[in-house]
């Protein structure tokens, strides 16, 4: 067996998407997914090779939720570089989107990753929201395009 420590060097790259609709966000609450799960997240997936942030985002809020955005409608509103939250995982650069239009019904289309799917106020997002989710949508709504989170 490798020493994970003899591993090189990753930094793998997420994105997430804050629908907003009436002065709230959807968020999904997470389970059977090895990470965060029983929190509140965004829309969101790892970028895979050869695709850039904004095809991403459009992918993962369409295999997540079911709707199609415009991407002139998509507007990044910061990147947050994350720590390993444990020894081992990788480092991350994370691209938070926006958006307030799409078309479709919001749904779950991953019940067996999500447990359910909710609309909450822009200041009442709920204690199990992942901490920094709620980070970057306090810097989004500040203006801020840059944070970090667990170094």
């Amino acid at each position: 067996m490798k020493d994970p420590s003899s591993e090189p060097f990753r930094r793998v790259s997420v994105v997430h998407v804050f629908l907003i609709w009436e002065g709230k966000i959807v968020l999904l609450k997470r389970q059977h997914t090895g990470h965060q799960d029983g929190r509140y997240g965004l829309p969101s997936g790892k970028i895979e090779a050869g695709e850039r942030a904004d095809q991403a985002a459009l992918r993962e809020v369409y295999e997540e939720c079911g709707i199609v955005i415009d991407p002139t409608d998509l507007r990044m509103t910061g990147i947050m570089q994350i720590g390993a939250a444990e020894k081992g995982a990788d480092e991350r650069i994370d691209f938070f989107f926006e958006t307030e239009r799409w078309r479709g019904e919001i749904i779950n289309r991953e019940p067996d990753k999500c447990e359910e799917l909710r609309w909450f106020p822009f200041d009442q997002l709920p204690a199990e929201t992942i901490p920094f989710v709620r980070v970057a949508w306090n810097n989004a709504r500040q203006g801020k395009w840059y944070g970090s989170f667990g170094f």
